[in-house]
This record gives structure tokens, C-alpha cells and sequence, in this order.
């Protein structure tokens, strides 16, 4: 085969792996605390010199970092972070990273996701409160007050998802590596009654998704004029 349909292939590949993510993203456009996944490509070069051919890598995803906006609930059991950080869940993968807050107090007094998942603290202990003295008052910093007294504080953590990470649910993050407590920073705090919508841009990603199917049509031409092309030269040249 040509070379040059192997390149095609090879484009092709990366092309529906963007399409992928990017229907991904569309598709979490209202998930709460969804971080929207990114992919970026290498040139892989094969041979020396003249005889050189540059096909597209296999792609590596990123997480998208930039926070989504706060929305108001005035539920006093959701929460939202403001700045760089993650709230922390246990679940049987292990604790999970989120920014999805709304929380939920069980007769128990255990404050856990809407999965049931236990809210973890600082120190990777579940949250427990006073299932009797109503909702908590939330202070910037994530400590939690029930009539007046410090009960527990929701751990904020900092983590790098790195390239090729791996979700939890639709806005749950594996940390590759027990993730770190964040402690004495003002530029991330809890806001109460608030949550985090997407990050995703509905209109950029659909534009994008638009021009991706585009060019993985055209791809597809391409390599069936080749393959045609290719087809009449044997016939013309091969042996009669």
C-alpha cells in the first residue's frame, strides 16, 4: 500500500478520537462539575531523509483546568470551589477527585454524593455530622457548624490528572497518585448554596464538532480516490 494512504489512515485514526472527546463534551454540556477533555497530537516521523513520512500520533487526552460558572441553588447541602482545587469521595475505585458539590446528609448524619459516596475530610476521613441540628453553615475555608459548633471541615484537595487520565462517572477524576491536601491558601475556598455547572462552551464544541466531521469526510475521499487510482494503475500496468 502507499504510503500516503497509510498518513491518510493514520489521520483518520486521530480524527474519530477527536470526535470522541468532543461528542463527550457536548453531551456533558449540564453536568455539574464537568471538566471538559482535550486532545493533542504529535507528528510521528518514519524514515531518514527523502524517504521520511509523517503520520499523526494516537492522541493523549487533557483535562481542561478553567473553572466552570457558579450557579446559585440556595440548597445549603451544595457547595462549589472557588480557585484550584477538588473535593474528595470515596468510592470503591478509591477517593475520587470532583467539583461536583451537591452533597447529601443521610439519617446517619454521614455527608455523602448523590451517588452515596462519603465526602471526605482533610485528612481522608468520611464526614460526620449531627443528623438532629438540620444542615451545616458552610465558612469559606469548608469548615462545617452545626448550632454554633465546628463539626467537620470538607477537604479541598490539589491534584494533576495528567495526560490520558482516567473519569469516574461523568465528573469524577482517578488520581494517579494520593492527591494533597490543600492548606493556608486564600485562592480556594467552598461557597455555600452554589454549584458548579460545566465548562464546556456548548457553541465553540459543536463549531468544532462540525469541522472535525468535515475533514474526517474528506479524509475518507481521499483514501477512496487513492485506492481507485491505485486500482486502475495495476490494471493498466499489471501483466496481460
Amino acid at each position: 500500500m502507499q504510503s500516503g494512504l497509510y498518513v491518510a489512515l493514520s489521520s483518520q485514526m486521530a480524527l474519530d478520537k477527536r470526535l470522541t472527546t468532543i461528542a463527550d463534551n457536548v453531551a456533558n454540556t449540564s453536568t455539574v462539575g464537568f471538566h471538559a477533555t482535550g486532545v493533542k497530537f504529535e507528528d510521528v516521523v518514519s524514515g531518514l531523509g527523502d524517504k521520511s513520512v509523517a503520520f499523526a500520533s494516537a492522541g493523549e487526552t487533557y483535562l481542561s483546568t478553567h473553572s466552570g460558572p457558579l450557579r446559585e441553588t440556595g440548597n445549603p447541602l451544595d457547595f462549589a470551589i472557588r480557585g484550584d482545587a477538588w473535593f474528595a469521595i470515596e468510592t470503591p475505585r478509591g477517593p475520587v477527585m470532583t467539583r461536583d458539590g451537591r452533597f447529601t446528609m443521610l439519617e446517619t448524619g454521614e455527608l455523602v454524593s448523590l451517588e452515596g459516596y462519603p465526602v471526605l475530610d482533610a485528612g481522608g476521613a468520611p464526614i460526620q455530622l449531627d443528623a438532629q441540628a438540620g444542615a451545616p453553615e458552610a465558612g469559606a475555608d469548608g469548615t462545617l457548624r452545626q448550632d454554633g459548633r465546628l463539626m467537620a471541615a470538607i477537604g479541598l484537595f490539589e491534584f494533576q490528572p495528567g495526560l490520558n487520565f482516567t473519569r469516574y462517572g461523568n465528573s469524577g477524576i482517578v488520581p494517579f497518585g494520593p492527591p494533597e491536601p490543600v492548606v493556608d491558601r486564600i485562592d480556594a475556598g467552598v461557597a455555600q448554596g452554589f454549584v458548579e455547572d460545566s465548562n464546556v462552551n456548548p457553541v465553540l464544541e459543536i463549531t468544532r464538532l462540525i469541522q472535525v466531521q468535515r475533514a474526517f469526510e474528506h479524509i475518507s475521499a481521499l483514501i477512496r480516490d487513492s485506492e481507485q487510482a491505485l486500482d486502475q494503475a495495476i490494471s493498466t500496468l499489471g501483466p496481460r
